[in-house]
């Protein structure tokens, strides 16, 4: 009996059934072929296979009723649609119903050929139960509360589709990290993930970083550049905080990522590109849409999929494990005893409401972490009345104008306070405890700090 893999191909037109079963022969793949809706059916009914590709018209109905059905009775099955040029729209809903992805006509077999790849791996990682279960037995995020254990049924379910996931949530919960579990699960997994923080981005740098440049092509443009695209090629680009975008970049972002093609500064040719596109934003989108601030058509192409991640205080009983897994990473950080929290830090922890969420609370324990004695965390040193922005103690005011340009707000601080405890231990003949007592600090808090500033 033949092992090879299996292929339903789904066409009324002969040519293009021809054009994919010589393909996937060359690929050493089997296929065979219906012309139509019912007799697709049947044939599913019949047979299993390990990808479906079907046209999105067809005589007696249309693609999206195969891949509902897929969707329904054969979840495991990744199914690709093809589509006219030109049908965006029709893509993306097949996108949403469930499809794996999409190849438009005509055909590029370049393409098509990563895409089946991508699809039949997808399906052979599912028919490996010890592989699979032990997968399924790692958590992805940490945390056991519904809104969690439902975030990750989504990711592992998204993970294996190629569709455009917006994942929005407030600031602090959490987005990067949900992006990428998604790619770490997904057929891209041994490809690059490419996080790209889209408000960090100076105007004119957007479109040299995003699509690269080739020498000579503008001043300063010494050597040739890869963008972004290219430097995810094969794997996932996510767009942190898109909606920053200017208007101008978001034409040619909608342009690149429904082409797969992008065009190096001074280039005269344009360069295949296969991603899938991740984004997100803490802010509301549609509402920018309305205001006309982000364009409503960039908008739908990276929505296909939505998910929304919970703040911390929607899932409250998660925090006594969040806490644990923070206090033990900074413990080895800085190789520092292990710091506990007493009941009342506990207690208070569980009422605050985190409008930081999960960054905050990180924030919090890593300053109760300096501040406590004897290695337990009390309510007084988790200071929550106060902003939680800050890991460090105030410093003695200094003239922030000063700050030399191109040295960032965090290494000019850290500097501060670098000379700040260096001088501290100078004056007195770096004895730690006098030192400590001088800064107004604890002797562990001294010893977060030189830890932290490699002074140890």
């Amino acid at each position: 009996m033949s092992n090879a893999q299996k292929v339903l191909i789904i066409d009324d037109e002969p040519d293009i059934r021809e054009l994919l079963e010589i393909t996937l022969m060359r690929m050493g793949v089997e296929s065979f072929s219906a012309y139509d809706v019912q007799s697709a059916l049947k044939s599913l009914n019949k047979n299993d296979v390990d990808l479906i590709l079907t046209d999105m018209r067809l005589p007696d109905g249309d693609g999206l009723q195969i891949v509902r059905h897929v969707a329904e009775k054969k979840p495991d099955t990744p199914i690709a649609v093809i589509t006219a040029h030109g049908s965006m729209d029709l893509a993306i809903e097949s996108l949403k119903a469930g499809a794996f992805d999409f190849v438009s006509k005509p055909i590029d077999i370049h393409k098509l050929r990563d895409l089946i790849n991508q699809a039949l791996k997808v399906k052979q990682e599912s028919t490996q139960p010890e592989a699979s279960e032990s997968e399924q037995s790692k958590p992805l995020i940490l945390g056991k509360s519904e809104p969690m254990i439902m975030l990750e049924k989504k990711i592992r379910k998204l993970a294996v589709s190629q569709a455009p996931v917006f994942i929005h949530g407030e600031s602090g919960t959490g987005k990067e990290l949900v992006a990428r579990q998604i790619h770490k699960l997904g057929p891209r997994r041994s490809f690059p993930f490419v996080p790209v923080n889209c408000g960090a981005i100076p105007s004119e740098l957007m479109e040299s970083e995003f699509f690269g440049h080739k020498k000579g092509s503008f001043t300063g443009a010494s050597e040739d550049k890869q963008g972004f695209f290219q430097a995810a090629d094969g794997g996932t680009l996510f767009l942190d905080e898109v909606a920053d975008l200017p208007l101008a970049m978001q034409v040619k972002l909608l342009r690149a990522i429904q082409e797969k093609k992008v065009r190096p500064i001074g280039s005269q040719h344009e360069i295949n590109v296969d991603v899938r596109i991740l984004s997100a934003t803490h802010k509301n989108l549609e509402n920018l849409v309305e205001e006309g601030l982000f364009r409503q058509d960039l908008f739908y192409r990276i929505n296909v999929i939505s998910l929304l991640i919970p703040p911390l205080r929607n899932r409250n009983s998660d925090i006594p494990l969040l806490c644990g897994r923070i206090l033990s990473r900074i413990a080895d950080t800085y190789q520092l005893p292990a710091a506990k929290l007493d009941a009342k830090a506990k207690k208070a922890l569980d009422l605050y409401a985190f409008p930081g969420n999960v960054r905050e609370l990180e924030n919090i324990l890593e300053r109760a972490f300096a501040m406590c004695e004897e290695d337990t965390i009390t309510e007084e040193d988790l200071n929550l009345n106060e902003s939680s922005s800050s890991s460090i103690s105030p410093l003695p005011s200094t003239n922030i104008s000063s700050r030399p340009e191109g040295v960032s707000l965090e290494d000019y601080l850290m500097d501060i306070e670098r000379n700040v405890v260096e001088q501290a231990l100078e004056e007195t003949r770096w004895n730690r405890t006098a030192a400590a007592k001088k800064l107004g600090i604890t002797f562990r808090a001294l010893r977060y700090r030189l830890k932290k500033l490699g002074l140890d």
